[in-house]
């Protein structure tokens, strides 16, 4: 579960194929209590979250996250949960953390511009908000951004 301060994290996560759940709204406690009901990490930027008796005993993992960075954010989450590159991109919507479901070309025709439905063949669609997604020239380029969190010197 990442909180509020750490949106653009969520979403690389997410990219990342990881279930990220981002709480946006709500009270410290709320969030606690979620990521406990639900067997969850706490990513924050809080430094007094991290301090509560709820995290230095250990009943929640918390990861308390160094720097504002997106990217350095990644580096330091990816070190502290020990994740590894087999990691399954794209197969999380980006906007609501659902795994993505496969859908026929003729399925997503109204859902997507003509041309990337007279050129792609293979559609991801998520089945709580409907946002599609395809392999495009930004799927590759994200792609290779996202192995070089785990190919490159994570102290920079």
């Amino acid at each position: 579960m990442v909180d509020a301060n750490a949106g653009k994290l969520a979403r690389w996560l997410r990219m990342m194929g990881y279930d990220a759940v981002f709480f946006a709204n709500g009270e410290d406690a709320e969030m606690i209590s979620r990521a406990l009901k639900e067997n969850r990490i706490l990513i924050t930027r809080d430094s007094h979250i991290a301090e509560r008796w709820v995290a230095t005993s250990g009943r929640l993992r918390v990861v308390l996250l160094e720097s504002d960075q997106p990217e350095k954010q990644i580096r330091q989450v990816i070190s502290e949960l020990g994740l590894d590159s087999h990691f399954e991109p794209f197969s999380r919507c980006l906007e609501c953390n659902q795994p993505l479901e496969a859908r026929e070309k003729e399925a997503v025709k109204t859902k997507v511009p003509p041309y990337v439905y007279r050129i792609q063949t293979s559609f991801l669609e998520c089945p709580a908000c409907g946002r599609v997604y395809w392999r495009g020239t930004h799927w590759e380029a994200m792609r290779r951004r996202l192995e070089k969190f785990f190919t490159v010197d994570h102290q920079h």
